[in-house]
């Protein structure tokens, strides 16, 4: 699991572990049954304070997502995946947000950041040009 985590973006960071866990499953790269890495560890990769880890775990964990096995670790949960359109919205509006707080701090508006997107999307998808 590889995460990208920013102090300046605006989200916290627990929420930016959730976010990009979800982003994981809902992508398949994280399967049903595949175990988290252990709390200490992500927290050691991110230099984060553990609790955070466990902050975010236990969200997860709340909604269903992970299912945690005394003893054992964290996993991935059979129900997590593939996630509802909701789940997969809130991930998104979630990075949208961060998008736009990142967008106001560079002084950009948003017709521009709007049409960086579709640039973006064009420059991605280009068989889906009109």
């Amino acid at each position: 699991m590889q995460f990208q985590i920013s102090a300046t973006d605006g989200v916290p960071i627990y929420q930016q572990i959730v976010n990009q866990v979800r982003h994981l499953i809902a992508a398949g790269r994280l399967q049903p049954g595949e175990e988290l890495l252990p709390i200490r560890s992500l927290a050691d990769q991110l230099t984060v304070n553990p609790n955070t880890v466990a902050r975010a775990y236990l969200e997860l964990e709340r909604a269903g997502v992970v299912t945690k096995r005394h003893g054992s670790g964290t996993y991935v949960s059979d129900a997590a995946s593939p996630l509802p359109l909701r789940e997969k919205l809130k991930v998104l509006r979630q990075r949208v947000d961060s998008l736009l707080v990142e967008a106001d701090h560079l002084d950009i508006d948003l017709d521009a950041v709007l049409e960086l997107l579709r640039e973006r999307h064009e420059t991605i998808h280009p068989e889906k040009r009109k």
